[in-house]
């Protein structure tokens, strides 16, 4: 800062040159052109009612608005056991989310690890049921969160009656881990702090054994992540171009979890980060992910496009 920079201080009051609050306002410009993140900005839907359905669980339903009709909403940040598994990608996911929590048995009691998870998934649905039994609002910006394509969902913040933040609820009564998209929130908290919050919330519902964590099995649980991590590595090692047809390509900017993961190299962890990465001017802005390099990226880039993009 040059000299006719720096503020003066005068009868124990800060003085500011010209010089100083040009660069004050420049500065304030700068903030709000760019804004606090990436995404549209969040809308507040206000008195919402919840749907009752035979395919909700804790972190995915149907809401009903008056300005809005009916839409489904998949929370931001929190992951709850799966219930309804229907197909592999279902048995998948309930596997990783039982090593998670360290709640996979032996062989055989693998049926009865199984049940139980299930149970904590129908658990977590009821208490939603009860939390968002009075209206409530939710904040989204309606981005695309669908898992597959079995619902259109879009990605939400859902605040109960009583002013609570259902993803942090879930995650403080161990019905719902610490794991997912995430964004700016309602209150401009930045997306990193958010999740920060989240996993804080995580770990003192595992220091309490509440919600699914009283069922974990604290030995075992770090053999059972590494060796989720060890089979997602072959998973993405294995992957290669058989899985394309020679003129297939996706969007990064609307397509689902499950079709970025086919990409070449591409995981979960990675899916996710490209979704909240979103939205994408140019193919070569995916590095911005983290843990997507140009080694990465000369993998995925003939499978990627961008009709709008320049």
């Amino acid at each position: 800062m040059t000299p006719s920079a720096r503020p003066r201080s005068k009868a124990g009051k800060l003085e500011f040159s010209s010089t100083s609050l040009l660069w004050l306002h420049l500065i304030t410009s700068l903030l709000l052109i760019t804004g606090p993140a990436k995404g549209a900005e969040l809308i507040a839907i206000k008195n919402c009612e919840l749907v009752r359905t035979d395919w909700a669980d804790g972190d995915s339903f149907l809401v009903r608005s008056p300005q809005r009709g009916e839409f489904t909403v998949r929370l931001y940040g929190a992951d709850c056991m799966e219930w309804h598994v229907t197909d592999p990608t279902d048995e998948r996911r309930l596997r990783e989310q039982r090593r998670y929590f360290g709640i996979t048995y032996a062989r055989e009691e693998t049926l009865a690890s199984i049940q139980l998870a299930k149970g904590f998934g129908k658990a977590a649905g009821e208490e939603v049921v009860a939390l968002l039994s009075k209206p409530f609002t939710v904040y989204t910006a309606f981005a695309d969160a669908r898992g597959s394509g079995k619902h259109k969902r879009s990605y939400g913040f859902v605040i109960t009656s009583e002013g609570q933040d259902l993803a942090a609820v879930l995650v403080s009564k161990g019905f719902a881990r610490a794991v997912g998209v995430a964004r700016t929130t309602y209150d401009g908290r930045s997306q990193a702090e958010y999740k920060e919050h989240l996993r804080d919330l995580e770990l003192r519902a595992a220091s309490r054994s509440l919600g699914i964590w009283a069922e974990t099995n604290w030995e075992s649980l770090p053999n059972e992540r590494r060796q989720q991590r060890d089979e997602d590595r072959e998973a993405e090692l294995a992957f290669d171009n058989r899985n394309f047809k020679s003129d297939e390509k996706v969007n990064p900017n609307n397509a689902t979890r499950d079709d970025l993961m086919r990409l070449p190299g591409i995981g979960e962890v990675l899916a996710n980060g490209i979704i909240e990465g979103r939205p994408y001017k140019r193919i070569e802005d995916l590095l911005q992910v983290p843990r997507i390099g140009p080694d990465t990226l000369e993998k995925i880039k003939p499978h990627l496009e961008l009709p709008s993009a320049d």
